[in-house]
């Protein structure tokens, strides 16, 4: 099969997370059609996390090609750059206060982002409760996704961004994610500042983090008055049924985790004993550095499906960049193949760069050393 021009070509999208809206939205503002599914019934059907920053290297520049910088300073928290280091006795090692007009990479809730940038799409872009179980076809198209609600539907190019147990990858790749060794408890705090002023007090407008070498904890400010918390442990994936709990055992995990952190500081001690609500099991895992695969002209990936990386500021990003290069790519390339081979020459080097860089970084979570960043001159101790 001739590879098709973008401009008549089918444009599947997997996935509405920042990276398929970004591609959506960007292919659109070029007068390219695509159209996004989603395995979650709706918009608001799940929690859509913590907070992140957007950095103007990666994550601006793919808002400023969808044309949604401006409206993103709106509703970013600038302030959200402030970041403060501790040891586990609770002393301050490092305090970063962003200077006035500082915009290196601005904080947002991921749930406001998702909202900017679905509202930026046009009516009916979004098929939710579309779950892709497979896809069929011929490698040069066209390409037939199947859904777990019966349906099906031919398209053209498939573009996984679906994240890190992609149903697209295995179109293009054996490759599945690994387990880190490092796993994530998050805990939330809400009405921080009248309910737990201490614990508000304590992780400012920011992040706060401190580690001993084997676990850490890391507190984010989000917007509304809350804060999450993610308590880190270097421990087997399945340490809460091995400890004969469910994630459900709130009060015994509580119990279990203040054993284990005996030796920090009380001010600390209290991000694991005065959330709000059950704790939420996050464990780390990670794609093999490098990722590549081999040519498809009908299938490709980006963010978490393509690079699943520790979660050290670059996920979110990276996928809003790959995005947008891809969208610009199949806006200005005769045909999708053309298209994919042209994203893909940029995108997979990127990728395994940042990935070999960061390979086993989930340790870097537990490090009671200070970051390289923590020495510069502007980052008063």
């Amino acid at each position: 099969m001739t590879s098709p021009a973008p401009r008549h070509a089918r444009i599947s999208v997997i996935g509405a997370g920042p990276g398929g809206l970004t591609c959506a939205r960007i292919l659109q503002r070029h007068g390219l059609a695509a159209t996004v599914y989603d395995r979650d019934a709706g918009p608001d059907a799940r929690d859509q996390g913590g907070t992140l920053d957007l950095r103007t290297d990666d994550g601006q520049v793919a808002l400023r090609e969808a044309g949604l910088l401006e409206a993103f300073f709106d509703l970013a928290r600038p302030e959200g750059q402030e970041m403060r280091q501790m040891n586990p006795d609770g002393q301050l090692l490092f305090h970063h206060v962003p200077g006035d007009g500082e915009l290196f990479k601005p904080e947002i809730d991921r749930g406001r982002l998702r909202t900017l940038l679905l509202d930026s799409l046009q009516p009916g872009t979004v098929q939710w409760g579309r779950a892709l179980t497979t896809i069929s076809g011929p490698a040069d198209g066209p390409r037939l996704l199947h859904f777990a609600d019966g349906g099906t539907v031919e398209t053209d190019l498939v573009i996984g961004a679906d994240g890190a147990f992609s149903r697209v990858r295995p179109a293009v790749s054996p490759a599945v994610p690994h387990y880190s060794g490092v796993s994530f408890l998050e805990a939330w705090f809400s009405d921080v500042d009248q309910r737990h002023p201490d614990i508000a007090d304590l992780v400012g407008q920011g992040g706060a983090a401190a580690a001993d070498g084997e676990r850490g904890l890391f507190a984010q400010r989000n917007s509304g008055d809350h804060i999450r918390v993610y308590i880190i442990q270097r421990t087997p994936a399945d340490w809460i049924t091995q400890n004969g709990l469910t994630i459900d055992d709130t009060d015994a995990i509580r119990a279990l985790l203040l054993k284990q952190y005996t030796h920090w500081s009380p001010s600390l001690r209290r991000l694991i004993s005065d959330n709000d609500g059950p704790y939420v099991d996050r464990p780390i895992h990670t794609l093999p550095a490098p990722h590549t695969w081999a040519h498809n002209p009908t299938v490709t990936l980006l963010g978490d499906a393509a690079h699943l990386m520790p979660p050290l500021g670059v996920g979110v990003n990276l996928a809003m960049l790959d995005a947008s290069e891809l969208a610009l790519a199949l806006a200005g390339a005769p045909t999708i193949d053309d298209a994919i081979r042209a994203y893909e020459h940029t995108m997979l080097p990127r990728s395994t760069e940042t990935a070999q860089l960061l390979e086993g970084g989930a340790e870097h979570l537990l490090s009671d050393e200070l970051p390289d960043f923590a020495r510069d001159d502007d980052l008063q101790p």
